[in-house]
């Protein structure tokens, strides 16, 4: 059956965190976004329920609902009050014999663990920056730079700011300390790639296709620490890095580029178990490309970089989303026949 974009009846049940320690700002941003998502489902013809996660016992809340009755648009990151805990919500999900989106739980716990990453980056000959990883301040090993300095199992760019970038081994030792100190887990330290970042969005199954590419455009920094997206980059609007690194879509690429750039990043979503959708991050130096993130289940918020580059590609935001759904009920039987083709 063809991935198109027209109506269903399709029982959604749109699954997302709402952490009751976040601030009431935190709570109410998180609800308006969903809201939008709930809004766009809707006009497809779908019929959503909202199941906010306000607590650790997700398994009690889903026990609520008929895995047979429900197809789960899954929108939630983490259980509230258990750490990294995104893999865990889609083994529940599994668990409990739910059809659901995007990525099952081997490849969610893939991507929280950069280290398993570069591993098998390295062992299928993908292009990705050189890389080394420390569990204490011993850093003697290490004389490449400059260089950048993550927490090995975080993401949205925790623990990423201007400082990651180091230059020397004075800098590159504090920095590996802050983050065994801070985040109480090892330090993974890569040859800072100064050049293009690029933001590759993708999706679907059997046939992949990539999205126009867009770019993250870094001209008004002229230090190459403030040429990261940092943690205030993505999430803090009144931080100079927000408001001035600009998205460039599509970004200016030509064909003999996208061509590669296209197959790397079809090889890297099959490689670590991307489902549905998710995105690649890649950076380019002297020609070469690189691959410094992989991001199963991306974000999907209306202005983020994957929906812009899907409203190019002339799909609206329900399009994208009944699309996700469409591609999600074709790896299940009890629903490929309740598709319509959006």
């Amino acid at each position: 059956m063809p991935v198109g974009t027209s109506s269903s009846d399709l029982p959604v049940l749109l699954l997302f965190n709402l952490n009751p320690d976040w601030s009431a700002h935190e709570q109410e941003e998180v609800l308006e976004i969903t809201s939008r998502l709930d809004k766009a489902i809707w006009s497809l013809g779908c019929q959503t329920t909202l199941a906010p996660v306000t607590n650790s016992d997700l398994d009690l809340l889903l026990a609520r609902y008929d895995p047979h009755n429900y197809i789960v648009f899954n929108w939630c990151e983490s259980i509230p009050g258990i750490p990294h805990s995104e893999w865990l919500v889609t083994k529940h999900l599994e668990q409990r014999g739910f059809a659901f989106t995007g990525a099952g739980s081997a490849a969610m716990a893939l991507a929280q663990d950069k280290l398993r990453v570069k591993q098998l980056l390295d062992e299928f000959g993908i292009p990705t920056p050189q890389w080394k990883v420390f569990d204490c301040d011993s850093t003697c090993q290490w004389n490449r730079f400059p260089a950048i300095v993550k927490p090995s199992r975080e993401h949205c760019s925790e623990g990423i700011d201007r400082n990651a970038v180091v230059k020397t081994e004075a800098e590159l030792k504090d920095r590996v300390n802050y983050v065994l100190e801070e985040f109480r887990q090892p330090a993974l330290v890569e040859d800072f790639i100064d050049g293009r970042e690029l933001h590759l969005s993708l999706w679907g199954n059997n046939t992949i296709e990539m999205l126009p590419a867009a770019e993250m455009e870094f001209s008004s920094f002229g230090n190459e620490r403030d040429r990261i997206c940092s943690y205030e980059a993505k999430f803090v609007p009144e931080s100079e890095q927000y408001q001035k690194i600009k998205t460039v879509l599509p970004a200016p690429l030509g064909n003999d580029e996208l061509r590669s750039i296209e197959r790397v990043c079809k090889t890297t979503y099959d490689l670590t178990g991307c489902r549905d959708y998710a995105r690649i991050d890649m950076r380019i130096r002297d020609g070469d490309l690189y691959v410094i993130d992989v991001n199963p289940n991306a974000d999907i918020s209306p202005d983020t970089s994957t929906i812009c580059a899907a409203e190019l590609a002339g799909y609206s935001y329900a399009e994208f989303g009944g699309r996700i759904l469409n591609l999600a009920a074709l790896r299940y039987s009890i629903w490929e026949e309740r598709i319509g083709q959006f």
